[in-house]
């Protein structure tokens, strides 16, 4: 006999597990389908791993230059032990799945391990949308719901001619479970994961090449954001190329590692190094899922939604990186909640990807909400900017972090926030601030008159919005 429930999930990452919570504190029968972990790719191959391992890469930093502290550390006193940090990351990640287990028993929702596929009408039921679930046993069960939401994820994008064989060439898959660092590695690709793996790893102690096709890193960020973390990075002895064109025909491998050919603004040169991380994007697992047998949409390789997460059947939802947009876990698990309360009868308020906070965890770490003074510009906006460097920022002083700064940008005429851009110290635990007051529909002057204690962080939030008009104290 078929499973039946109310709403079923194809997929068990952040925006599947949350969504399939909200249906079921809704009173809703759920069950989810994942084919491996429950979790998903942030919790077991993402979000959670990789920020552990960069938590270890900023022990270690800070350790190096304990002195600068007033704390001397005898020279060969401090040495990395890779193989613990790897150990610390997997405790982690461990920890929080059998906490997301029990968060499964708790709210009664039914978890099929298996390969699910849309199927078309059947006995089952008169509408696609049914699944059809290879057990690891390889018997077959079906689950057939009243909803559908799609949560399949993403995969690391590949390259044409730079195909990952886990030994020469990785993805940031690959690189999670290295045994051991390289001496040398070159970085393909100057996004999210690009800048921040080329951090921790120079961090680590391996020697770091980051080559980016764009004429910048981080080219969805704020450009002053951008030039100050190129800069950052070079300081610390990453070596940063832009508008770099690879020759993939040139590509080899031999005993020592890597080559490959590459034209740069100064000329063409030969890149080598013991390993080579593709780190371009992300693509939408939307192969294998049975999309043929629906009237569902695709657009770019995407599911295509409306505002609710409602694909082409209204029925069958999709969220998260399946669908593109912000391929992040918090816009996922988003998109879940607003897709249910939809499915429940419900007219939620979806975010904007652009009102959706941002967050990059190199050193320094970013954080940015809203539009790009760039971006606020090219859509007519007068603007008017407010900016407060870190060094005018006592605890940033304290800790030692002075680095960055606080950047926003408000619309002259309505004084209504168009984007805060940060990088600094700690800049991803205080962008909610900034999203928060973005809500709310709050001004500058608004944000800058809450009081803001002394000595912390977010008194450069106040100072930024104050300085829109000219008002900062600090600074």
């Amino acid at each position: 006999m078929a499973i039946t429930v109310d709403v079923a999930v194809l997929g068990g990452g952040p925006g599947g597990y949350t969504a399939a919570i909200r249906a079921a504190q809704a009173g809703k029968k759920v069950a989810i389908v994942e084919m491996d972990k429950l979790g998903g790719t942030c919790l077991h191959k993402g979000c959670i791993p990789s920020k552990s391992l960069l938590r270890s890469a900023e022990v270690y930093r800070t350790l190096l230059h304990s002195s600068s502290y007033g704390i001397d550390v005898e020279p060969g006193a401090v040495s990395l032990d890779f193989g613990k940090v790897q150990l610390r990351k997997s405790s982690t990640v461990g920890q929080l799945h059998r906490g997301l287990q029990g968060l499964m028993k708790k709210h009664g929702i039914e978890i099929i391990h298996g390969r699910g596929r849309v199927i078309g009408p059947s006995i089952f039921s008169p509408k696609s949308g049914s699944l059809a679930v290879e057990l690891p046993d390889g018997e077959m069960e079906s689950v057939v719901s009243t909803n559908l939401i799609i949560a399949t994820g993403s995969k690391p994008r590949l390259l044409p001619g730079l195909e990952a064989d886990g030994r020469f060439v990785l993805t940031s898959d690959d690189a999670l479970t290295l045994d051991s660092l390289p001496q040398t590695i070159l970085i393909v690709g100057g996004g999210v994961i690009g800048v921040e793996w080329a951090s921790m790893l120079q961090d680590f102690g391996v020697d770091v090449t980051l080559a980016e096709a764009g004429a910048r890193l981080l080219p969805g960020e704020d450009a002053e954001v951008s030039a100050a973390l190129t800069k950052a990075l070079r300081v610390r002895g990453v070596r940063v190329l832009t508008s770099v064109q690879l020759d993939t025909g040139s590509f080899g491998t031999g005993p020592d590692g890597i080559s490959i050919k590459a034209t740069t603004p100064d000329g063409d040169v030969t890149l080598t190094a013991e390993k080579l991380l593709v780190s371009v994007g992300r693509t939408a697992n939307v192969e294998g899922i049975g999309l043929e047998n629906t009237d569902i949409r695709t657009k770019d390789g995407f599911i295509d939604v409306n505002e609710y997460g409602q694909t082409t059947e209204p029925h069958i939802y999709a969220i998260g990186d399946v669908v593109g947009g912000v391929q992040l876990a918090h816009a996922a698990s988003h998109e879940g909640l607003v897709a249910v309360d939809h499915l429940c009868g419900g007219k939620p308020a979806s975010t904007p990807h652009h009102m959706i906070p941002r967050c990059i965890y190199s050193s320094p770490e970013i954080a940015s909400y809203g539009w790009t003074e760039d971006g606020a510009r090219t859509r007519g906006h007068d603007v008017k900017v407010g900016k407060i460097p870190f060094q005018a920022i006592g605890k940033a002083l304290v800790l030692g972090e002075s680095e960055g700064f606080v950047k926003v940008i408000a619309d002259r005429k309505t004084n209504d926030i168009l984007g805060v851009h940060m990088i600094g110290p700690h800049v991803t635990d205080l962008i909610s601030e900034a999203s928060l007051a973005g809500w709310l529909n709050a001004t500058p002057w608004e944000v800058g008159q809450a009081v803001h204690p002394h000595p912390t962080l977010a008194e450069a939030i106040g100072e930024a919005m104050l300085a829109v008009d000219g008002k900062a104290i600090a600074f």
